[in-house]
């Protein structure tokens, strides 16, 4: 089949614009934009907010670039595609709220599109998920999220969610640490089964389920009191995150080996960080309780 791109284009557009109007809402500011080109084919917009009174650092990214050869990271485990033109697009985000109580959370639906040699067919396939990383974690929250998840991909199968919450659980975890980002959430890649509309329609409840997920827990969260110990802590656990983008995202990766925009790659990354040696919080106190769930957890059983 030939891959609708004008109609994934504005899909992809189309939900980064209605995710901002959202965040805007609760930040009670317009977020910044910058639109961006790449010499060697498409570009995309950044939208994003820095040193708000929610979000210390937010980033809505859309993109959609083609390249006339696939790059290493893509057709490694394709090497039947090498030398294919290509084209990919989707939405990305990265939200790094100010309040330690609001979670940092993660938003990613893409496709990629190997184009057919002359007479053949294209190649696709679909990608995404979203993450849910708290420093002082509510239970309440988490199954509030888990559950939006669950029911966004329900129509699907009745195992997609409890597939894609271990792919998720695996997939964004710290092996140098031994521990999960955060309390995981939904992650799937390489979808292009049954056909196309199927997978289109999946990441698009994908994509869609973000703002029903995380923002009643900002509206819960966000006027809770904190100090500075709160924010401390708040800054160590933001460097697992650096930790995780840089030495394992894939689609990290893929931005800077295909001559994304790095400033726009690179707001993934929070404002303020901290790493010191071998600390670890004290027994029994509030930031001690939160290792207790850097590990996979069945939380709609719980």
């Amino acid at each position: 089949m030939m891959v609708p791109i004008q109609q994934m284009h504005d899909f992809f557009a189309g939900l980064q614009e209605a995710i901002v109007q959202s965040l805007e809402a609760l930040e009670g500011s317009a977020f910044g934009r910058d639109p961006w080109t790449r010499p060697e084919g498409g570009g995309g917009v950044a939208r994003y907010c820095e040193g708000g009174a929610v979000f210390e650092r937010a980033g809505v990214l859309f993109s959609h670039v083609n390249g006339a050869a696939l790059p290493p990271s893509a057709s490694a485990a394709r090497p039947e595609l090498a030398g294919r033109s290509w084209e990919a697009m989707g939405v990305s985000m990265v939200l790094h709220p100010r309040n330690p109580h609001v979670p940092t959370t993660h938003m990613n639906v893409r496709l990629f599109v190997a184009h057919g040699h002359s007479g053949e067919q294209d190649v696709y396939w679909f990608g995404g998920g979203l993450d849910l990383t708290p420093y002082y974690p509510v239970d309440d929250d988490i199954r509030h999220f888990h559950r939006v998840c669950r029911d966004a991909v329900a129509p699907f199968g009745a195992d997609k969610y409890a597939r894609y919450k271990t792919w998720c659980d695996e997939y964004f975890f710290l092996r140098h640490r031994n521990e999960t980002r955060g309390v995981g959430g939904l992650f799937f890649d390489d979808l292009n089964t049954p056909d196309f509309d199927t997978c289109f329609a999946l990441t698009r409840a994908v994509g869609e389920c973000f703002v029903p997920a995380y923002v009643p827990i900002v509206q819960a969260r966000q006027a809770s009191a904190y100090g500075e110990r709160e924010r401390a802590f708040q800054a160590l656990r933001r460097g697992r995150y650096v930790e995780f983008n840089l030495v394992y995202d894939r689609g990290t990766l893929f931005g800077l080996q295909s001559g994304g925009r790095t400033e726009s790659i690179l707001l993934s990354m929070p404002p303020q960080a901290q790493w010191r040696y071998d600390c670890h919080p004290e027994p029994g106190t509030a930031e001690a309780r939160l290792a207790d769930y850097l590990k996979p957890r069945a939380w709609l059983d719980a």
